[in-house]
């Protein structure tokens, strides 16, 4: 199958195919007379199976070393599941960091009367940001 074939079939877009091919995660694809890529059924679970990591958040060197077990036969399961808990610690952490930027936000905009005054506290806690980076303590209102 062409390229477009291969992008329906696996739900990864011909751009990102390719990015795929030249990151190493696929194998070049073989050529048609007239040059086109051409794809079989394994490189389309290839990909399903690299759209499923990158679902999951997993970076492309991740995803890499993913693969590599996969295609492992002799892997051990260990293996496989230290890298998932190390991509699980990974998200946990972006969580609450996400949280608290949330949380942040969240008290500057409680402030924030959203009238027609020119007084902005969510401008203000912009503006003071770099002291209280990375702190969970909200603005004081008033």
């Amino acid at each position: 199958m062409n390229i477009g074939e291969a992008a329906a079939a696996s739900g990864v877009s011909a751009k990102m195919i390719r990015y795929y091919e030249g990151a190493g995660l696929v194998p070049p694809a073989g050529r048609s007379a007239a040059g086109y890529r051409l794809y079989g059924d394994a490189d389309v679970h290839r990909l399903r199976f690299i759209r499923r990591a990158r679902d999951l958040g997993f970076s492309v060197t991740e995803i890499g070393e993913l693969l590599g077990l996969w295609s492992d036969r002799s892997r051990r399961s260990a293996d496989v599941k230290r890298l998932a808990q190390a991509h699980i610690a990974d998200l946990e952490d972006r969580i609450s960091r996400l949280r608290q930027m949330a949380d942040t936000l969240q008290a500057l905009a409680d402030c924030c009367a959203g009238d027609q005054r020119p007084d902005c506290p969510i401008l203000a806690g912009l503006e003071q940001g770099g002291e209280a980076s990375g702190a969970t303590s909200g603005p004081r209102c008033g």
